[in-house]
């Protein structure tokens, strides 16, 4: 089932199918460390899948689904929407390595901000990154704002918390993607 769309990506609900890409993804070393997580073996990564599906992807805290490539038909990550500690509404995302640097990162946040406001009726949404995660540091710096600093106990770095408001998103969206002179 489709959730929404952007240019060139569609989120959807994850499918059994997936299994072999999402253990592209989170088998690997180089998508798992920066967020930080461990790297999980096939059949962890299997049952991850399998409880996702198994929950229908919703569960009072969190909606995770998958991303797909609009050209190739195929997963290339997963998106969500989640609660962080403090109980507010914050997203998330992760992309298998081989589609990183190619502008997805950005184009998934710019959707799921989208549908968070508008679909979910959101009026504040956050994120949390390790502040050593570079390249989602960057990614998120273009659409929000840093809230604060704390040490993630749970994943032994420090975080910073991003925000932005609905009110303020738009106008943050339009300097982002002003055509370049």
């Amino acid at each position: 089932m489709t959730i929404f769309n952007t240019e060139r990506l569609l989120i959807r609900t994850l499918k059994e199918d997936d299994s072999d890409d999402y253990f592209d993804m989170m088998g690997n070393p180089n998508v798992m460390n920066p967020i930080p997580r461990e790297v999980m073996t096939r059949e962890k990564s299997n049952n991850h899948l399998n409880n996702f599906l198994k929950k229908g992807q919703t569960t009072s805290d969190a909606k995770v689904w998958a991303i797909e490539s609009k050209t190739e038909n195929k997963f290339i990550g997963l998106c969500a929407f989640l609660k962080n500690n403090e109980n507010e509404d914050e997203i998330g995302y992760r992309l298998r390595e081989k589609y990183w640097k190619k502008g997805f990162g950005t184009e998934v946040t710019v959707g799921l901000l989208k549908y968070g406001f508008e679909q979910m009726k959101m009026d504040k949404i956050t994120a949390d990154v390790d502040t050593r995660n570079l390249n989602s540091v960057k990614i998120l710096e273009k659409f929000m704002t840093v809230k604060k600093e704390f040490f993630n106990e749970a994943d032994n770095c420090i975080d910073r918390r991003y925000e932005v408001n609905k009110n303020n998103w738009l106008q943050q969206l339009s300097i982002v993607l002003r055509p370049k002179p």
